[in-house]
């Protein structure tokens, strides 16, 4: 039988382990799915020694970027974005990156897009940020980072966030956690005044499936839609990357 799995942290009520688990199923595949919560990224090259039928890994919050220096192969694509999502690994147990992110974003967020979507913001700097920024840019549309504190990769903090910058910027992604279950009454500080009929709020949270962020986006007449359809579609990508 052969082994996939996750690697991340705090990963209970990871979408990955039920997704492939069903899969398995459903499909009569010989396959089994583990999570491996780990302190540490370092701990992957454990992991890979210890479960010699292991093929294939998904990789989540907070390791797509720190995972990059355990691998000895990268993708193209992944290493544009600077962020890895699933792992393919070689019977001589060599690592290979790559990144379906972007793939599921950009097929999921392509429905939704008007002529009037030209600019984006981003909510967050972390693996899944760059992932959303590639695929945004693979689009034709200009995005900028918001953060909480002044980086060289964010053109935005929240405290500098004005109403005439969402005026001017038609789609902001949430790739922040804030809002996941179980603290579901939070939301990332930005002026919702300003949101309008005009904008697309994308919220890479699927739990729960209409974050504060969406409710109050849909309040004010935008378009809104959840993370659900991104991680479906990334983790297809992920299967066809391990077959």
């Amino acid at each position: 039988m052969s082994k996939f799995g996750l690697i991340g942290k705090d990963i209970e009520y990871s979408f990955s382990k039920s997704y492939f688990t069903n899969k398995f199923d459903s499909e009569s595949l010989p396959h089994s799915y583990q999570n491996f919560d780990i302190k540490s990224i370092d701990k992957i090259l454990d992991i890979v020694k210890s479960n010699q039928d292991l093929i294939g890994l998904n990789v989540t919050i907070p390791y797509k970027e720190a995972v990059i220096p355990y691998l000895d192969k990268l993708d193209s694509k992944a290493e544009k974005i600077g962020a890895v999502n699933t792992i393919k690994i070689a019977k001589d147990g060599k690592l290979s990156g790559y990144n379906t992110d972007y793939y599921g974003f950009q097929k999921s967020i392509k429905p939704y897009l008007k002529p009037n979507h030209k600019k984006g913001l981003i909510l967050g700097t972390g693996g899944a940020s760059k992932a959303i920024a590639f695929a945004l840019k693979s689009l034709g549309i200009e995005c900028s980072y918001v953060s909480r504190t002044d980086s060289k990769n964010a053109t935005f903090t929240y405290q500098t966030l004005t109403e005439e910058i969402i005026e001017n910027h038609h789609i902001i992604v949430n790739c922040t956690p804030l809002g996941t279950y179980p603290n579901t009454n939070t939301c990332p500080p930005i002026p919702y005044d300003a949101i309008s009929k005009s904008h697309l709020l994308y919220d890479l949270i699927y739990n729960p499936e209409e974050t504060k962020f969406l409710t109050i986006g849909k309040l004010k007449g935008a378009k809104i839609c959840n993370g659900l359809v991104m991680l479906e579609l990334q983790a297809d990508k992920a299967w066809e990357v391990w077959q």
